[in-house]
C-alpha cells in the first residue's frame, strides 16, 4: 500500500471514529413547557341543563408554573371527540392562569370562552390535550372510564 493510499485509509478511520462517538452521544431532552393543567372542572355544577350558565361552568384550568409570559396563539384544546379549541392571540402571564369555558362569554386575561352551545367534556370520561403551535403534545388528563 503507498504512502498516500495508507494517510487515506488512516483520514477515513478516523472520520468514522469521529461520526461513530458523535452518534454514540446521548440527546438532548427538549425543555419542559412551564405550561400545565391545573383544574378541570368536567362536570358543571346542578344539572347539566344546557343554560349558558351551565356551559360556562364547564372549564379546563391551564397554568404558567414559569416566570415569563407564553404566547399561546395557535395552541389548542381538545377532547377525545375532537372537538378543539384554538387560542386567538393570547399571552399567558408567567405564574398566571386561564379557564377555558365551553359556553359564551367575554375574553379576559383570566377567562377564555370557546363559544359552544354544547358540552364539550364527558362526565363519565374524556381526555384534555394541549398542544402548542407546532401541533407538539404539551400535556394530557383523563379522567373516568377510558
Amino acid at each position: 500500500m503507498s504512502a498516500r493510499s495508507t494517510a487515506q485509509l488512516f483520514a477515513v478511520l478516523a472520520a468514522g471514529d469521529a461520526l461513530a462517538g458523535a452518534t454514540a452521544l446521548p440527546a438532548t431532552a427538549a425543555p419542559r413547557s412551564p405550561i400545565a393543567f391545573g383544574t378541570i372542572q368536567y362536570d358543571s355544577p346542578g344539572k347539566d341543563d344546557g343554560s349558558q350558565r351551565s356551559l360556562d361552568a364547564e372549564w379546563v384550568t391551564i397554568s404558567n408554573t414559569g416566570r415569563s409570559s407564553v404566547n399561546l396563539k395557535g395552541w389548542t384544546l381538545s377532547d377525545r371527540s375532537h372537538h378543539v379549541y384554538t387560542f386567538g392571540g393570547f399571552t399567558l402571564g408567567g405564574h398566571a392562569s386561564v379557564r377555558v369555558h365551553t359556553g359564551i362569554g367575554r375574553n379576559s386575561r383570566g377567562d377564555v370562552y370557546q363559544y359552544r352551545r354544547a358540552y364539550v367534556w364527558n362526565n363519565t370520561g374524556d381526555t384534555a390535550t394541549l398542544r402548542d403551535n407546532h401541533s407538539h403534545v404539551v400535556m394530557t388528563r383523563s379522567w373516568g372510564r377510558r
